[in-house]
């Protein structure tokens, strides 16, 4: 159950406040929160909205979906339920079929482990297994198809393209691979050849969430038809020359690229390719991604950062920047499979942002056990409305701050490894930390309650 604040308070240090009713008198503010009332000066304060929650932003509102084709190999069913028991890969198997020395028969048993490895977002040992039936056999449209529908998963678009070309030569009637050959133009910033290929996959065979993505793209080439672009050496920027001045411009590269160097740093590790990062007008950015109103930025692969009104990088820009940048590290650490409330936590924790002044809001709900469950936070949050988002966010960033302050940067950082390595988020927690959803969350309520003094 969310409990519904009706007012906003932005304080000029970034943070918000949810309250139910504020008032102004003189030089205070004065709001109530549940049966207590608090009171800060007037000259902390940046504006108070009705009715709003805190422009957040959403990473991967309409990331490219886990694409599973569904064409197959003749003669799978044979080998299915030998390759895959209990939905473990059995290397046995693999090894007793390789010991015939079969290619097709070879590379149809790899096909099938790696298909199952692959649903089960076992990313890395999906690419092996992929690659070695692909050495048996690389004229497969299949297994082309596949291995480049993983390869985009896990961030190497450009490297996905070659594949699902030579898929498309090999099978011109196959809607999958003309699908997939579209995802990977698309996520390697390619938006024209992917209307083409999403377009000549749809006249083979109607499908709704491709008729979604190629709207998509049509929206983003129509916003971007007169971008100019500058590319640096971890960022491509994309921008309308009359939105921004080239010193803004410049400021806001040299800002982003100082980010990307600390959150290397910070997580061992950095994006396989360059980060694209769009300018939008407010009205631009809207109509583009469709995302909510309080939504303040977006990084669905590439950052989409609205930049009205703007000739230089504010304190309050610098750190939608240092987030955005934050959740394309998460994403590559975790191979896309991040849920978004750790997501969020991590890119909250990174601006930096502390639960700060809404410590007391929260223990209340979480004393009261209000608070939304962890597993209703795994997915997207597109669907809130302004004060569950709010509370989403907070939720998220109170949980993130407490698994850093009480484990450790490097815990942290191994939970988002070990994401990536297959593990769901919990069994992640587990091996780490040693706490389930429920634990953390009783420990979070007990912090959050001794930290506000209930």
């Amino acid at each position: 159950m969310v409990s519904a604040f009706a007012e906003v308070i932005h304080l000029k240090n970034g943070d918000v406040i949810c309250a139910d009713q504020v008032k102004e008198t003189g030089d205070k503010v004065i709001y109530e929160i549940g049966d207590n009332s608090f009171t800060i000066p007037k000259s902390r304060v940046q504006s108070i909205e009705t009715g709003l929650a805190p422009a957040h932003s959403v990473p991967n509102v309409a990331d490219l979906p886990t694409l599973t084709p569904d064409s197959h190999i003749s003669g799978e069913e044979q080998l299915l339920d030998k390759v895959v028991r209990d939905n473990q890969v059995d290397r046995g198997t693999l090894a007793a079929v390789e010991s015939r020395g079969n290619p097709n028969e070879i590379a149809l048993a790899y096909y099938i482990a790696a298909r199952s490895e692959f649903q089960n977002g076992k990313y890395n040992d999906a690419r092996r297994d992929f690659e070695t039936g692909l050495r048996s056999n690389p004229e497969n449209p299949t297994l082309l198809n596949y291995y480049a529908a993983l390869l985009v998963r896990t961030g190497n678009a450009l490297d996905a393209i070659p594949y699902a070309e030579k898929a498309t030569r090999i099978a011109p009637d196959s809607a999958d691979a003309f699908a997939v050959l579209g995802y990977a133009q698309f996520a390697a910033n390619r938006a024209r050849d992917a209307i083409q290929s999403w377009n000549k996959s749809l006249a083979l065979r109607p499908d709704a969430s491709i008729q979604h993505m190629l709207a998509r793209a049509e929206r983003e080439i129509s916003a971007e038809n007169n971008f100019s672009e500058h590319e640096s050496g971890h960022f491509v920027l994309h921008y309308e020359g009359k939105q921004s001045s080239e010193v803004f411009r410049g400021q806001l590269m040299d800002v982003l690229e100082s980010h990307y160097q600390d959150l290397r740093r910070q997580f061992g590790m950095e994006p396989r390719s360059a980060v694209q990062v769009i300018l939008y007008t407010n009205q631009a950015f809207f109509d583009v991604t469709r995302a909510p109103t309080w939504t303040g930025a977006l990084n669905d692969g590439k950052l989409r950062i609205p930049v009205d009104g703007l000739t230089s990088v504010t304190p309050e820009l610098a750190r939608v920047l240092r987030h955005e940048v934050t959740h394309s590290f998460v994403n590559q650490l975790t191979m896309g499979r991040c849920p978004t409330w750790l997501n969020e936590g991590v890119a909250q924790v990174m601006e930096p942002r502390a639960v700060g002044a809404n410590v007391t809001r929260l223990a209340q709900l979480f004393k009261l056990e209000r608070e939304i469950p962890l597993n209703q936070l795994e997915s997207s949050f597109i669907s809130f409305n302004t004060i569950e988002a709010a509370l989403a966010y907070d939720e998220s960033l109170a949980t993130t701050e407490y698994i850093r302050d009480r484990y450790g940067m490097s815990d942290l950082v191994r939970i988002l490894q070990r994401i990536g390595q297959g593990e769901s988020a919990e069994a992640a927690m587990r091996s780490t930390i040693h706490c389930d959803y429920r634990q953390l969350e009783d420990e979070v309520r007990t912090n959050l309650v001794r930290q506000a003094g209930n």
